[in-house]
């Protein structure tokens, strides 16, 4: 019976506001202050810079078909550096938008892809916080590691959380398969290191102590088997977190069985390869194999002295006052004859088209526009 009193309605911002609260207070009880600045300070950035909010830090790649077979959409969010709580605000932040930006999509996406680092040194606290955000997706979430959430425990905790390394899925006509780029041979045992040493080593450039990533022999093999059971005219994604080619060693930008693995794909008619690690715009081509790299979350890299693939249009060096400068999201469309058009659209800065037919053509055809702001 209505007793005559107007009911209280909540509206969408308040329930959101309570359902974010609710979260955070399971992550290390951050209190509310602490919560509306971190939940705030993304779309302060953005008045202030000039840019309407929501960011879109996730990549939505749209797979459209010109047959029967019907089209899909996937996003995928990568290299968000999750430190402990003391360090943790800017990191959270720039997830949270990530998270946000895939929850409104309309419509939602088939799935979610995690490009690995969502941790920073690998610990329990870094992977659960991480964890429990990315668990406020509304899409489901297949999970790829990088080096930075592995060698503090060798993975298991990762492991614990998000189960095998390595796996592959089918999807509406697409094979997908996630390798785990970043194994080392073990550089540890022998110098005695703890498990907080060998993570700071691997999290490191230039130490000339740790070996090279690699797929490995067991992946491969393991890859070569998974890969028996598909057609060579079925459209082939690999994720992997390290670049499945050599660009800089010196930095880690490489993996050192690249051509074992390449092998193993070039039989395949519509190879794409989807990578993180490297934080910026990447464009390569291998045989027909094309290669993209992904934007992070967390920070820009610079683009490195020697190697980058000739195909590369690179993207302005980032301002180095500004968090948000050099990040943000993309998209790709995979078109029935498996090439795909990538789309990098950075924060601040004007979107980069790279197209299939810039990489069938070796770069002779339908140059990328470099962003146009100037270099800090």
């Amino acid at each position: 019976m209505n007793d005559g009193k107007i009911p209280h309605i909540k509206s969408v911002e308040t329930r959101h506001l309570e359902e974010r609260e609710a979260l955070f207070r399971g992550l290390h009880n951050l209190d509310r202050r602490a919560f509306l600045k971190i939940s705030t300070g993304a779309a302060a950035a953005a008045v202030a810079a000039g840019v309407n909010y929501p960011f879109h830090s996730f990549l939505p790649i749209s797979v459209a078909y010109a047959d029967d077979r019907p089209g899909f959409n996937f996003a995928y969010i990568s290299d968000s550096h999750l430190y402990v709580k003391a360090k943790n605000e800017r990191f959270i932040r720039q997830l949270l938008r990530a998270v946000d930006d895939v929850n409104a999509l309309d419509p939602q996406p088939d799935f979610v892809l995690y490009g690995g680092d969502l941790a920073q040194l690998g610990r329990k606290e870094e992977l659960d916080v991480g964890a429990q955000v990315l668990k406020s997706l509304k899409a489901p979430v297949h999970m790829m590691a990088g080096e930075h959430d592995w060698f503090y425990d060798m993975g298991h905790r990762w492991n614990e959380l998000f189960g095998p390394e390595t796996y592959s899925f089918d999807h509406k006509g697409v094979h997908f398969v996630v390798l785990m780029s970043v194994q080392e041979k073990d550089f540890w045992t022998a110098r005695g290191m703890s498990p907080a040493e060998r993570m700071h080593t691997v999290a490191g450039l230039d130490n000339a102590v740790q070996s090279a990533f690699e797929v490995g022999a067991a992946q491969r093999e393991w890859l070569r088997k998974d890969l028996e059971k598909v057609s060579k005219s079925t459209p082939l994604i690999v994720f992997s977190h390290s670049p499945l080619y050599k660009l800089y060693r010196p930095w880690n930008f490489w993996t050192d069985d690249a051509e074992d693995v390449q092998a193993l794909l070039q039989p395949f008619d519509h190879v794409t390869v989807l990578h993180g690690h490297t934080h910026q715009v990447l464009t390569n081509r291998i045989g027909h194999i094309q290669f993209h790299g992904m934007l992070s979350t967390a920070w820009p890299w610079p683009y490195a002295p020697q190697g980058l693939p000739a195909l590369t249009v690179q993207m302005n060096r980032p301002n180095p006052f500004d968090v948000s400068d050099g990040l943000g999201d993309g998209s790709a469309t995979v078109h029935p004859d498996g090439l795909v058009d990538k789309l990098y659209s950075l924060w601040n800065r004007n979107p980069m088209q790279v197209k299939a037919s810039y990489l069938s053509s070796g770069g002779k055809s339908d140059i990328p526009v470099p962003p146009t702001l100037s270099s800090y």
